[in-house]
């Protein structure tokens, strides 16, 4: 059950707008939403214990109205009280009534939980709640979610979430005082509470205030990024308003107080002759505001052309014969937005316009440039012009006629609003702090990094849905499904959701994730399927969990999962390892790059058996806790043309951290994944060349979809050479180095010394030992540190190395590639010294590209 509290004690407003919208997530997965208004919080309001009458048809029929019992009971808080303390305490630094406030906290801090203890509350969303206009309220909030929250054992369980702070909220008059607000109840740390600023300013400046602040996060104001449309249901909102058809309607949805400065568009308005506004908002809030606008709307010649259209029900919701701010901007040509300076924070009529597809103006209040300032519009500097004069006007009126222009500005505002605040936003927060629940049978999460995979999902879908135990389907409550969008723009997602509702027997789960990359999709599935698999109800706690990693580009064998999960339990180990191949019938009359691409199988086949070998993300699995014991999946980061990217290795480099942590990696031979070929179709050359992954040090993915029929031309005896070379170049130090350089102790199985030989064995042990102590400075961890050492030691030992895999492996392996240029002029004495100067190089990235990336096969 989810309880809200407002402290705006408005039926509607933007901050009641962001609960929905937050709240309608826990909704959906069937939680009971209670909201409070905040009716007996808020002194300037007038709504003191004012009985709820009609607010209800404000609302989605899913909200119940609500609030704490007995507050009008307890003695001494009123109206009057609340509106002493601020003026006294707050703005008046006199602490003489701290002990009734104390008292009444007290009082009612008992009445908050036990209304919570009365509906079983589970999360509490307090909007607004820094607000100190009520410091008992405030005291007492604070004091109901630590006792209740012990009570219960519950987590981070309040999502707080302040739109207006000190420094935003009035703040040439110093309602609050000022810096550092000594008066204040200043955002306290609590095991319970999670803290939310609406952006990185509004963050910045709490944690300035609170330097030692906790679990503080940025969420901005989120909004479902759809055109609005005329249709059936609101097509006669112009006449039921009076306003003519054809004519262009300007939009103002704000609350009518001076403040808001609605005078401005009726300035506005009298210099755009053929144009009408429609005003939505509370008439009686404020009155007097409302006559005088009335006033000078009659004043300007403009009161035929006014329409002060009263409150509409928010932006995403769907009353029964009542219209909504989204019908209006259906009909509306342009949102206006000219409001004070320093009164305003985020503005949700700015993201209400991006999201619904229609242009908007604005004045350039203080916080605009830090929520919008790269979105399109015409802004009125208002620190210059008070009033908007011809020359905004024109501005005006070419957007009002200009379609095309009108068109772009709608293109370009809704693409960067889809980013920054699509209705996702939201839904992948909540996805994040307070995961789905995951059955008690679940013991695999496969998860599922996509980006634009329409045309593969389907089939790996399935792969993964007709997944077998022995003779028989495997139990769908032994795993699921997280597939992680990594912001797509086909159909993608869709394409995912609907498999979920047709195939309900699958735990499917579709998570979002903004920043670009496999690895950053692969850590936020990972994440997040670990954080819910501790949830599990009535589980073992002596059973082990796991996270598997799946590629949306390659399907699964039938048999995949199973043979995965047996080999864990039976090793025991912390990453289990799956084989990988290539259909055989995608390259008939292509024997030669068959044969250099079955070489490298053939390799990989031995030393994974000796060593585990090193997960790829085509498919492995890690055991949980191994998994957080690594600290998950590490993003590394690289230049490139002056930009930070991803590092492509994630996969390869957990699996170093997991073993050089000493945990053990094991080889599923039977759990078997086909590797699509489309990078050796569509990329070939790069793959001949050894620049499959970038070059000059740089490892990036790069997006290669079939844009043209697939290659179907054997190689030449040449490339299929050059080929052969950089797969076995990238293999060798990856796969018969690097596992002894990570783990010593393997020289001293018996396995791996048949395969080294006694004499190789001993010789490389001693030389790991070597290079360990020269780089005891050198952090041995991933990425870079362990490829020099590798590099290194494949120079040193090429020719040994290549005898082993010739003797494991078939004669057919051959010998090492030929050297650098540099390094065969070197004198035989000081090959090793310059091998390492080689090999250190990474300004000019000469080893990276000497050994290349060859290892797509």
């Amino acid at each position: 059950m989810l309880w809200g509290v407002s402290f705006d004690a408005t039926p509607l407003s933007g901050v009641v707008v962001e609960f929905l919208k937050t709240a309608h997530r826990f909704a959906a997965r069937g939680h009971r939403v209670h909201l409070d208004l905040g009716y007996d919080i808020k002194a300037d309001k007038g709504a003191f214990f004012r009985p709820y009458r009609d607010e209800a048809r404000l609302l989605p029929d899913w909200v119940t109205l609500d609030r704490v019992e007995g507050v009008e009971r307890i003695r001494g808080y009123d109206r009057e009280f609340v509106e002493r303390v601020l003026s006294e305490v707050v703005q008046g630094g006199d602490d003489a009534l701290r002990p009734e406030i104390d008292r009444v906290a007290g009082e009612l801090a008992d009445r908050i939980v036990a209304t919570w203890e009365r509906l079983g509350v589970t999360v509490v969303m307090v909007e607004n709640g820094t607000l100190p206009e009520n410091l008992a309220y405030t005291e007492a909030l604070y004091t109901a979610i630590g006792r209740y929250g012990a009570r219960h054992r519950l987590g981070r369980f309040v999502f707080w979430r302040d739109h207006d702070l000190m420094w935003q909220s009035e703040p040439g008059i110093a309602k609050y005082g000022t810096f550092p607000y000594p008066g204040v109840p200043a955002p306290r740390n609590s095991p319970h509470i999670h803290y939310f600023a609406l952006h990185e300013q509004a963050k910045a400046r709490t944690l300035e205030w609170v330097p030692e602040l906790a679990n503080i996060d940025v969420l901005p104001n989120s909004f479902a990024i759809a055109p609005a449309r005329i249709d059936d249901r609101n097509a006669a909102f112009r006449r039921d308003h009076g306003i003519p058809e054809g004519v262009p309607l300007l939009a103002r949805i704000t609350r009518i107080i001076p403040q808001k400065r609605i005078d401005r568009d009726l300035h506005l308005l009298a210099l755009l002759p053929d144009v009408w506004l429609f005003v939505a908002g509370d008439v009686g809030e404020t009155p007097t505001e409302h006559a005088r606008l009335v006033d000078l709307a009659d004043l300007l010649g403009v009161r035929e052309r006014v329409v002060f259209g009263g409150w509409l029900t928010p932006y995403d919701t769907a009353v029964p014969g009542r219209y909504s701010v989204r019908d209006l901007l259906a009909h509306a040509t342009i949102v206006s937005f000219l409001t004070s300076y320093d009164y305003e924070s985020y503005g949700n009529p700015i993201s209400e316009a991006i999201a619904s597809g229609t242009p908007y103006i604005t004045s350039g209040y203080e916080l605009y440039d830090v929520v919008y300032g790269s979105f399109r519009a015409p802004v009125l500097d208002i620190r210059a012009r008070d009033l908007p004069d011809a020359a905004f006007a024109r501005e005006v009126a070419e957007l009002i006629t200009d379609e095309g222009k009108r068109a772009e500005v709608v293109r370009v505002n809704s693409e960067l609003g889809q980013a920054r605040f699509g209705a996702r936003v939201v839904d992948d927060l909540v996805d994040r702090l307070y995961p789905p629940p995951m059955g008690a049978a679940t013991r695999l999460s496969v998860v599922l990094p996509v980006y634009n995979e329409a045309a593969n999902l389907p089939e790996v879908l399935r792969t993964l849905h007709d997944q077998r135990d022995g003779d028989a389907p495997l139990d769908k409550g032994r795993y699921e499904v997280v597939l992680v969008d990594n912001n797509s723009t086909d159909d993608t997602v869709a394409i995912a959701h609907a498999f979920a509702a047709a195939h309900p027997d699958l735990a499917l789960h579709v998570i979002h994730e903004p920043e670009q990359g496999v690895s950053c999709a692969r850590r936020a599935g990972m994440d997040f399927a670990a954080a819910r698999s501790r949830n599990r109800p009535d589980s073992d706690p002596g059973e082990r969990f796991y996270l598997v990693s799946a590629d949306a580009d390659c399907r699964v064998d039938p048999h995949w999962l199973s043979e995965l999960f047996a080999a864990m339990e039976s090793s025991k180990a912390a990453i289990g390892v799956c084989d990988y191949y290539y259909n055989a019938g995608h390259f008939t009359g292509r024997p030669r790059l068959w044969d250099a691409i079955q070489r490298t199988l053939r390799c990989r086949a031995v030393t994974f058996a000796l060593f585990g070998g090193f997960p790829d993300g085509k498919g492995f699995a890690v055991e949980r806790d191994a998994y957080e014991r690594a600290g998950g999946i590490e993003i590394f980061y690289q230049l490139q043309d002056g930009k930070f990217v991803n590092h492509l290795s994630d996969d390869w480099d957990f699996g170093i951290k997991v073993a050089s942590g000493g945990d053990a990696i094991t080889y599923a031979p039977r759990s078997r994944v086909e590797i699509n070929p489309r990078r050796v179709d569509h990329a070939i050359d790069e793959v001949i060349a050894g620049r499959a992954y970038g070059s000059d040090g740089i490892i990036v993915m790069r997006d290669i979809r079939p844009s043209a029929p697939s290659a179907t031309a054997d190689l030449t005896e040449a490339e299929a050479q050059q080929a052969w070379e950089f797969s076995i170049k990238d293999f060798t130090p990856k796969n018969t180095i690097l596992p002894v350089l990570l783990t010593p102790a393997l020289l001293e199985d018996d396995a791996v010394i048949a395969f080294f030989g006694p004499d190789l064995a001993a010789r490389l042990a001693r030389r790991i030992s070597e290079l360990r102590h020269e780089m005891r400075v050198v952090d041995f961890t991933p990425i870079h540190a362990y490829k020099t050492p590798s590099y290194r030691l494949y120079f040193e030992f090429a020719d040994e190395l290549f005898a082993c895999l010739r003797r494991h492996v078939g004669a057919d392996i051959g010998h090492p590639p030929p050297l650098p240029p540099c390094l065969a002029e070197v004198p035989a004495e000081r090959f090793a010294e310059f091998v390492r100067y080689y090999c250190e190089d990474r300004e000019s990235g000469e080893a990276h590209n000497y050994f290349g990336n060859g290892g797509v096969f």
